[in-house]
């Protein structure tokens, strides 16, 4: 699955971001904590992580370049650490929708100006939008769907982009080999559009209206939700 990763890594990368940021304080140590925590290093942020369990800290000691036990839901210790001065933070805690609510409470009032929060359900995320959270995130939701999709084997992968904007990775269909994108009719038929196209044995590429679908070839496509799954469905045929 490193292919759409990267494409998306590169996407990603090439936008205008206003204000990218260059440290993150993360809360939480669990598996997605400290998931988000090393993907970050490893992308050359400055990050801090705390949790309240030694062990989790221990470690990832070896592993992050700044990591200590502390409670996120303490105001005064999270002033002493900073936490004001990181461009974002992470609220990563796995259990504990009180420690959640009122770490991210206390982030957004201490003025941390880009706080994203994980939810557990969707009243806890709708809990976490009301105070002040800037982005809610459902990890456990969209994997689960995300692997839903590539076990039906109609698609190799598969990412929500936001709440009704998805992008698929799969195998062109046969119907479509060896037609021109450009005359495909996929976008008027389906509403999604082909972004990448990466040929039998070769190399992703930008997707244009010359562009020719081979056969045994992957596509990116992305568009609303409903219309992928409409296309993914055709693809499967």
């Amino acid at each position: 699955m490193a292919s759409i990763e990267g494409i998306l890594r590169k996407w990603v990368g090439s936008r205008e971001i206003e204000h990218p940021a260059e440290s993150v304080f993360v809360v939480g140590l669990g598996r997605f904590g400290a998931s988000v925590a090393t993907t970050l290093m490893g992308l050359d942020v400055e990050v801090m992580a705390i949790d309240t369990d030694q062990g989790l800290v221990d470690e990832w000691a070896d592993v992050l370049t700044h990591v200590r036990v502390a409670n996120g839901t303490d105001v005064a210790m999270l002033t002493q650490l900073g936490v004001a001065d990181f461009d974002a933070a992470v609220v990563a805690i796995g259990t504990g929708i009180e420690a959640s609510i009122l770490t991210t409470a206390a982030l957004v009032d201490l003025g941390v100006k880009n706080v994203w929060a994980k939810a557990i359900t969707n009243e806890h995320g709708r809990i976490l939008t009301r105070i002040g959270a800037h982005h809610v995130v459902y990890p456990e939701r969209d994997m689960g769907e995300r692997v839903a999709h590539v076990v039906t084997g109609q698609v190799i992968d598969y990412f929500h982009l936001d709440d009704d904007f998805a992008l698929a990775e799969l195998k062109i269909p046969k119907s479509l080999a060896g037609v021109v994108l450009g005359s495909s009719g996929i976008r008027k038929q389906f509403g999604v559009t082909v972004v990448v196209v990466k040929p039998a044995g070769g190399q992703f590429g930008y997707a244009d209206h010359e562009t020719v679908l081979g056969e045994g070839g992957v596509i990116l496509v992305v568009g609303p939700v409903e219309a992928v799954e409409k296309f993914t469905e055709f693809a499967a045929r």
